[in-house]
């Protein structure tokens, strides 16, 4: 019954996958296994959506068709998640910067604005620190650059997903962090946690939590902030994130969940948009 379900949850995903119109599907070699991502256009520059936790590249099938329309996109499934293959490895934001180095050399991507939503922001990040050279600009989806909490914190957070009831504590958080998506948004959430291995969603929580993701090296590429208004973002964090990123473009939205990209397609799409424009990129 448990494999049946997860077949279905599967075919869920891939039929969503494949309904992107102009996708052209793809893998990447990545060491031993493969990562599935999305291409959308030509050229050597490109938008690389990256998506957060437990999520797929699925998550972007709103705002693919119109930023195709602007730039070459290209959607990665991250190792361990939606259709890439899911080692039993440490899923750290190492890896899966490695992992987007990889689909880029395979899509023959020289250059990309990278866009990562919540732990996309981290994974985003670290392949700018060890590629430099290839990114054009990051944009952050309501991620962090600094830990919410002590590494205790983390783990009184995280221990409900070791157990054996972790499918209902990570949907029990995904109610809340999605609570003004629509209802099959908030399916599509749910399907992509589901098919998420648990050793994939121990491993990666825990990487978030390392130190030394958050040290303090500057950003010295344009950087534009969307951020959802919550409790969890102090109040220095524009000031915070200009001390990080000088050339920065901050925006922090009223009404939204974690997933705001999902609940105003039409207005992320203009602002990020308006970002390229602005800073001249991807021409």
């Amino acid at each position: 019954m448990r494999k049946l379900k997860y077949v279905s949850l599967l075919f869920v995903l891939v039929l969503a996958s494949a309904s992107l119109t102009g996708a052209q599907e793809k893998y990447a070699k990545f060491g031993q296994n493969k990562i599935h991502y999305q291409n959308y256009g030509k050229g050597k520059d490109a938008l690389v959506l990256v998506h957060c936790w437990t999520c797929n590249l699925e998550m972007w099938r709103d705002h693919i068709p119109e930023f195709s329309k602007r730039a070459r996109v290209i959607a990665l499934d991250l190792p361990g998640h939606g259709m890439s293959d899911k080692p039993e490895t440490t899923y750290s934001m190492d890896f899966f910067a490695d992992a987007i180095d990889a689909v880029m050399k395979d899509a023959g991507v020289e250059h990309a604005v990278l866009v990562g939503h919540s732990m996309g922001t981290p994974v985003v990040r670290q392949f700018y620190r060890k590629y430099p050279q290839k990114t054009l600009a990051l944009v952050i989806v309501d991620g962090a650059l600094r830990p919410f909490g002590t590494k205790e914190q983390a783990e009184q957070f995280s221990a409900p997903l070791r157990g054996p009831n972790y499918k209902e504590a990570g949907l029990q958080m995904f109610a809340q962090m999605a609570s003004t998506l629509s209802d099959a948004d908030k399916a599509r959430v749910k399907a992509s946690f589901l098919s998420t291995p648990q050793y994939v969603m121990v491993s990666s929580m825990d990487a978030m939590w390392t130190d030394t993701l958050y040290a303090p090296d500057k950003i010295n590429v344009p950087v534009l902030a969307i951020l959802a208004k919550s409790p969890f973002w102090q109040p220095d964090t524009e000031q915070f994130l200009r001390s990080l990123a000088p050339d920065l473009t901050f925006q922090m939205w009223e009404g939204v969940s974690h997933f705001l990209f999902m609940d105003r397609p039409k207005e992320f799409n203009a602002a990020v948009i308006a970002f390229l424009d602005q800073k001249k990129l991807l021409k």
